[in-house]
């Protein structure tokens, strides 16, 4: 019988039937480093190309003859869609394997990008982004379920903390570049230079990653899908899980949509260049997104969790001032404060599902950019009628929502200790921890 194809290359020296069984990628092998770079490679051009068009939201209002609110639609678009589409594309890689999910929908992304700059108006715009969102849905589940499966379970946390890296220095790098490019020769010089810059990240990406070796093809029976679909969704935790990262990025989606066009008004008036250098601040979130499987084993998940929501939190009160400099601060807190968060959950859905990891990360990921999606639309929305205290209002009421969340899952975990073993259902009370 044919051996079953995992979706990547046969590489020489691989396991066969008579030699060592393989084990799982650890911290310090070369297969974990190489598996690393690759991911952190995915991440940065996912970021990067998904939120292309953030920190050129003003110019493209100028440029188009539009408002904030619409203009955020180039933003929304791209995250909705791969909201829609993560969980079909997922059940895909169940299939076909997590590594030609990855490389597709990587090509598929990156060439869409070198397409964006050619938008000839805001609607064409809009309908390539949602088709660039809709590409990227293959990446961030099927990154997820790798990882779950090519790593040791006590490293988990440190390699997705580390492809959430990725993500950070993608959305990062992504708006700088894009606002100085928009700044020199304009903004479709600024997404065709991303374009360009996930083009390198994907041939990276193609010849570190390594091939999967604990992968096993799944059914694609629409039923069977449904199903484990179902059972996750009636798991309180991951229902939990789920509502944490959507309120997060509704947070993280309002201040980065809007924050550009505060920069760009009165009083600041900065150039288009400096807001994107403004973005800076994400290499906070890449250091508290590497560092979250440090702070899950000090203080354990919930205790990080209420970390994340207190250090968002204050950015939020902070950003709030007229003076540019505590605006700056702000944008730090709230970026070490999401990302940490997200690594944290993210990471407890893949350890929480023991079956169908990709469709739980993949409802996790709808989850997410929904609330990205969200954020984006309403922040921008409330800045164009109230203000930014406004935006700042939206996104303070889902960090009190993550907050709650996040208390009602410390309740369980105590009433399950109190009650005892077997007295409630452990699906009712799992914690956290």
């Amino acid at each position: 019988m044919p051996p079953v194809h995992t979706g990547a290359p046969v590489i020489p020296g691989a396991s066969t039937p008579s030699s060592p069984a393989p084990q799982p990628h650890s911290p310090g092998r070369p297969g974990y480093r190489r598996m690393s770079l690759a991911l952190f490679a995915a991440g940065l051009a996912t970021f990067a190309l998904l939120y292309s068009t953030q920190a050129l939201l003003p110019a493209i209002s100028a440029g188009f003859g539009v408002t904030a609110g619409q203009a955020s639609w180039t933003v929304s678009a791209a995250t909705g869609a791969l909201a829609l589409f993560v969980l079909p594309l997922s059940a895909l890689s169940e299939r076909f394997g997590r590594t030609r999910m990855m490389t597709w929908s990587m090509v598929i992304a990156v060439g869409v990008g070198l397409l964006v700059p050619l938008a000839p108006n805001l609607e064409w715009l809009i309908v390539l982004r949602a088709v660039q969102g809709a590409a990227i849905a293959g990446i961030p589940a099927s990154a997820m379920a790798y990882l779950a499966e090519e790593v040791k379970p006590k490293a988990l946390v440190a390699a997705i903390g580390l492809f959430v890296a990725g993500n950070s220095i993608g959305g990062m790098s992504g708006r700088i570049v894009t606002g100085w490019a928009a700044q020199l020769w304009g903004w479709r010089a600024g997404l065709l230079t991303v374009g360009l810059m996930a083009l390198v990240c994907a041939v990276a990406f193609l010849v570190l990653l390594p091939r999967a070796r604990f992968f096993r093809p799944a059914s694609l029976n629409p039923r069977a899908v449904g199903r484990t679909v179902a059972g996750h969704l009636r798991d309180p935790l991951l229902l939990r899980l789920y509502g944490i990262g959507a309120l997060f990025m509704t947070v993280f989606g309002a201040v980065y949509t809007v924050i550009g066009y505060r920069l760009v008004d009165e009083p600041f008036s900065l150039g288009q260049g400096v807001v994107g250098s403004v973005f800076l601040v994400y290499l906070v979130g890449t250091v508290s997104s590497a560092a979250a499987g440090r702070l899950v084993a000090r203080a354990g998940r919930r205790g990080a969790l209420y970390l994340a929501v207190t250090t968002t939190a204050l950015g939020l009160l902070l950003s709030l001032s007229d003076s540019l400099a505590a605006i700056l601060a702000g944008l730090v807190l709230i970026t070490a404060g999401f990302f940490a968060g997200h690594a944290v959950a993210s990471a407890a859905v893949s350890r929480t599902a023991k079956r169908g990891r990709a469709q739980a990360s993949a409802l996790y990921q709808s989850a997410y950019y929904l609330g990205s999606s969200a954020g984006g639309t309403l922040g921008a929305l409330a800045y164009h009628s109230s203000g930014w205290a406004a935006t700042v209002g939206i996104a303070l009421l889902a960090v009190v929502g993550v907050a709650g969340i996040t208390l009602y899952g410390s309740h369980a975990a105590r009433t399950a200790r109190l009650v005892g073993s077997g007295a409630v259902p452990a699906a009712v009370v799992r914690p956290l921890r």
